[in-house]
């Protein structure tokens, strides 16, 4: 979950100025719980929060910056936003991320060199402070003008070393990664094709990334892995506005992105902003409860459970193709060294009617399929194509029309190396479909 919270939420403004007064801050029932308790129940495994937006102004209280909470009225300068959600998020389970944007329209360094030095002693401040483990930083490659109207040369190496230096496992997000990369568009719409490797070299975040079709794509050959997170709000802007109440995504739309990102190989990172108040919406929140409850009613029966599996070929007893119907993430199918096509056929427990089609490679081997068909067999005995699509990855979902079979076959067209799959299911989609 991303949560987008500062000056902009009590302005009403999507880029802040740089130029309010901290006095600006002052939500009236901070619950950090909260946030933590929904995105628990929503099935969320982590929130991100916008440290520091644009506008330079800071949730916690940076050493190196007069634009921050302390300054503000809000528990009397002596609160701190990180500290409250990372403890919530420890509460619940959840992971802790933080969005720290280098662009700052207040800080007067901005511009010259030495404001390199004060974005290392802010992202210290975060990494080196009081808030645990911080899993994801999020580097948002703006760069416009400072309150002197000077734009900065961002020291990428030095802020990417700086956070390895003190949160080492942290991933690393902007348009190049290192840990993962933007999927190119905030509709919330990863490429149909999409690997997880893309050619880095010579691009940088912001201005100097690579085409969006590549950043939406990967590239097959791409040297380094750098998946896609595909970021999207639940309302039209990213911060909170009332008037904006009325024009929350529906159920149906949030299963559709669902669909369009982690049914994509991307990871879903949803934008449900605070209030005034410091809590999030009602309205947002019932949303998120439809959206559970959706997901658990599409996505709570594997109609594929029971159904006996074979393949054309496999790599040995152990590799056998029923493992793809097991629990056990370690447990999968795999073709032969040199074999790039397969053929796997499941006979179900009956006829089954389903429209929703889900797969998995085993990722710790790679990303490998370039090509797959699915097919079901008619009564008639010939099969009948339903879906044809390229990439796999992590994981995808086919939608399909609905359909009814006692017999699905799965067909690896094309694959970079010898096809590992763990995962094969069939669901019905009554909402969407």
């Amino acid at each position: 979950m991303f949560c987008h919270f500062g000056p902009n939420t009590f302005t009403g403004m999507e880029w802040g100025l740089g130029t309010e007064a901290e006095d600006i801050f002052n939500p009236t029932a901070m619950d950090c719980g909260q946030w933590a308790s929904i995105a628990k129940a929503t099935g969320f495994k982590g929130i991100i929060i916008t440290g520091k937006h644009h506008d330079g102004f800071c949730l916690w209280p940076n050493p190196v910056s007069n634009h921050t909470v302390a300054q503000s009225p809000w528990k009397d300068g002596k609160g701190d936003v990180l500290k409250e959600l990372s403890d919530a998020c420890r509460k619940e389970g959840l992971k802790f991320g933080v969005y720290v944007s280098p662009w700052d329209r207040n800080d007067p360094h901005y511009g010259s060199p030495e404001y390199n030095d004060v974005y290392v002693k802010t992202l210290e401040s975060v990494h080196g402070g009081d808030y645990g483990e911080v899993f994801e930083q999020w580097f948002d490659g703006a760069n416009g003008e400072g309150p002197n109207g000077k734009k900065q040369e961002y020291d990428w190496q030095l802020f990417h070393s700086t956070v390895l230096r003190l949160m080492p496992d942290a991933i690393m997000f902007s348009d190049v990664g290192p840990g993962c990369r933007w999927v190119g568009n905030e509709r919330g719409e990863a490429g149909r094709t999409n690997w997880s490797r893309m050619d880095v070299e010579g691009f940088t975040p912001g201005a100097g990334a690579p085409a969006t079709d590549v950043l939406n794509q990967g590239q097959e050959d791409g040297a380094v892995w750098v998946p896609a997170e595909t970021d999207v709000s639940i309302r039209p802007g990213w911060f909170w506005r009332e008037s904006e109440n009325g024009s929350v995504r529906s159920v149906e739309n949030l299963v559709g992105l669902y669909y369009s990102s982690v049914g994509r190989n991307s990871l879903l990172l949803l934008n449900v902003p605070p209030d005034t108040s410091g809590r999030i919406d009602p309205v947002d929140s019932a949303r998120l409860a439809g959206f559970r409850e959706a997901l658990n009613e599409i996505f709570s029966e594997n109609l594929a459970k029971g159904a006996k599996a074979s393949a054309d070929v496999i790599r040995g007893r152990k590799f056998k193709a029923t493992n793809m119907l097991d629990e056990d993430y370690d447990s999968c199918w795999a073709a032969p060294d040199g074999v790039l096509q397969a053929s796997l056929t499941f006979n179900l427990d009956g006829e089954k009617t389903f429209n929703r089609i889900l797969l998995q490679e085993y990722i710790p081997l790679g990303q490998r399929v370039k090509a797959f068909s699915v097919e079901i067999l008619l009564p008639d005995g010939s099969w009948k194509e339903i879906a044809s699509e390229t990439t796999i990855g992590y994981k995808r979902i086919i939608l399909t029309d609905k359909v009814t079979a006692s017999t699905v076959r799965l067909r690896i067209n094309d694959s970079l190396a010898c096809p590992v799959l763990n995962r094969f299911g069939l669901f019905l989609d009554g909402i969407t479909g």
